[in-house]
Order: C-alpha cells, then structure tokens, then sequence
C-alpha cells in the first residue's frame, strides 16, 4: 500500500509539471499580416460558385460562416454526383495549422491546399484553365486582380488570393484570451490541464499539437449505407494508394502519411483546435457526436473501442460538476461568429453582360 501511495504521487508530481509547461503554451493567436485589397479578392472568389466545374458550388456551400466555416451536417457535402465521408472542419483560423485535413496529408502551404479543394473531383471539380477564363470574361475581377497587384486574372493567382481571404478568418478575441472567463470556465480549466489531461494534445495558441492520434471514435456507418458517400470514399482510397481499399470498413485516417504494413496507424486523425467549437457542432472527424457534452462524455470513458487506440487513453473518472466545467471552459475559447461584411461577400455581383463581338474581342 505504501509503495502504491509513493507511485500515485510521483505520477501526480510528473504529471503536474509536464501539464505546468504545456500550460504556459497558452495564449492569443499572433497577428497575421494581411493584403487588404488581395484579400478582398479572395473573399469574392470564395462566395462565387463559378469556381466549380459546374456552377454549382462555393467554397462557401461547404464552409458555411454561419457554422464557423464548417458545416452543419456529420457529413459533407460534395460535387453534385457523389457526397463526401468525412465532417467539413472549420477554415477559422487554418492559417496558422501547418498540416491541413483530418488526415494531415497536405503539410506544405494553403496554395496546395486550396489548388486540392478546386480540382478533386468529388469535391469542386474545376479545370484550371476553364476557371480562368471563366474568370477574365468578369470587368470586376479583372479590375480587382489588377488593384491587387497580380495583372490579369490567371488560375495561380486565385490560388493565392484565396488564402489570403482565409488569413483574415481568425478568432476575435476570446471570454479565454481576456481573461474574462467564468468561474465555472475556470474551474474547467484546471481540470482541462489537469486531471483530465486535455492539454496532452491539446495545447498551444490553437489548442492542438498538430499530430494524429487514434482516440477510438465509431465509424460513421452512414458512409457504408450510403453508395454515393461509399463510392467517393472508395475512389479516395485508391487514389491515396491504401492497400484493399475494395474491402475498408473503417476510415483509415493518418494511414495515408505512413502506410505502415501491420495497419497499426489505421485510424488516426489529427488533434483539431479547440477554438470556435461553439459554431462548429457536430465534432469528430466524421461528426458522429453533436454536442460538447457527448464529447466530454467520450474521453470520461477513456475513448472508444479500438485495437489501434492510443495507450494513452483512459477513463477519466470526472465527477458530473467537472464535465459541465469542462464544457464552460471549451465554450470559452469561442468568440463572436465572423457572420459580417468583413468575412462574407454580400453583393449580388456575379451576373455580367456577355462580350460584345466576343469572337474579335482581345482575351
């Protein structure tokens, strides 16, 4: 019994200072510089469904400003044809991540990743080229590119106003980074940091570690069910090079980086922020939980069933007053929906008249 009681303290003691330094990660977000004029341009081209293959779809059909830049469905939406298999995660605040996806397979820049979101199939399905000349045949583009300093309107240029668009998209000020939270919030932060060990992976001015963890989540089995969310989740699947992809019955997440031969990294998903969770409902990668409540919930168990889950991972034994405190502290870290001129094109301005003698007008 003596040894058990030293061996709890000396886990409590290390555990306390490992939670002391990644605590001290905390804090407001850096500010981003930002081209006005290019990033007014990217606003423009993120409401305008010109974008996609068929004019069917905007950046902003799937990342909604009322959702928090995500979407309001577990599921999401995708090109007319197919449906998507994974939860729309939040653009706010995606600038500062430097590996993009629930799966982290893009870790490069937001050019990459915006070029990726226009020309998948399943997702906008648009030719570069034909979005550029879709582009040029608009007067008010080809004046706003030229203010923004890129010339004429060419497909690389959009694939780096967009971005510059996105780096506007980031959290005002926080109840958390103001030092105004509650005193429940409060209360659930030390249990975030510290009995509850949130802050393990959940740390820094995003609240994530940027790396994949298998935590044990249930697959959405509306992606088996459903054949066109199976087939575009084949179709991923092959083209990302996974082994028996005919046969998955799992997402296999983060396998896609690695690839290992035992499939002992089946299953991980990269640590999301934790900023703006109360706009971005529902969670987890596939969004099979709805509230903040079922997620706390979740980890109080330690996790779900998973051979590949984090060792890590284990019930927390958090009292019912210390879940409803973690929930405050979580709903801390949000700040007012960005729902405003600022971050929405409001304008009805995408009609325009045709060229005049097109086949002898100048491109």
């Amino acid at each position: 019994m003596k040894k058990t009681l030293i061996l709890t303290a000396a886990i409590s003691l290390s555990f306390s200072s490992w939670a002391a330094t990644h605590t001290s990660e905390f804090g407001a977000l850096p500010t981003l510089k930002v081209n006005a004029a290019k990033a007014e341009l990217g606003k423009r081209l993120f409401y305008d469904t010109r974008l996609s293959g068929d004019g069917a779809l905007s950046c902003a059909s799937c990342h909604q400003p009322d959702n928090g830049f995500s979407h309001p469905d577990a599921l999401a939406p995708a090109y007319p044809g197919s449906k998507g298999f994974r939860n729309v995660p939040t653009l706010i605040n995606t600038a500062y991540k430097q590996v993009w996806f629930h799966d982290g397979r893009l870790g490069t820049n937001l050019n990459d990743v915006t070029r990726e979101m226009l020309t998948e199939d399943w997702l906008m399905n648009m030719d570069m080229r034909l979005m550029q000349e879709r582009v040029k045949q608009d007067p008010i583009y080809v004046s706003m590119f030229k203010a923004a300093g890129y010339g004429e309107p060419s497909n690389g240029s959009i694939r780096k106003a967009i971005p510059e668009f996105i780096k506007t998209l980031t959290s005002n000020t926080t109840p958390f980074d103001k030092g105004e939270m509650s005193e429940l919030a409060l209360k659930g932060q030390a249990v975030f940091t510290g009995k509850a060990g949130c802050v393990q992976c959940h740390n820094g001015p995003l609240l994530s570690d940027g790396k994949p963890y298998n935590t044990g989540v249930e697959e959405n089995l509306d992606i088996f069910r459903d054949p066109m969310r199976h087939h575009t989740f084949i179709a991923f699947n092959m083209f990302m090079g996974n082994e028996n992809y005919m046969n998955l019955k799992r997402d296999v997440g983060a396998h896609v980086q690695t690839h290992k031969a035992d499939g002992s990294d089946m299953g991980k998903f990269m640590t999301p922020t934790l900023r703006e969770l109360k706009h971005t409902a529902p969670y987890m990668h596939n969004g099979v939980m709805e509230t903040l409540e079922d997620v706390v919930a979740f980890y109080n168990t330690g996790g779900g069933v998973d051979s590949n889950k984090d060792s890590r991972l284990k019930p927390l034994n958090l009292t019912w007053q210390e879940q409803k405190a973690l929930v405050a502290f979580l709903k801390s870290l949000s700040s007012e929906p960005l729902t405003t001129e600022k971050h929405v094109w409001t304008q009805s301005d995408y009609n325009y008249a045709p060229i005049a003698d097109w086949q002898n007008a100048k491109n």
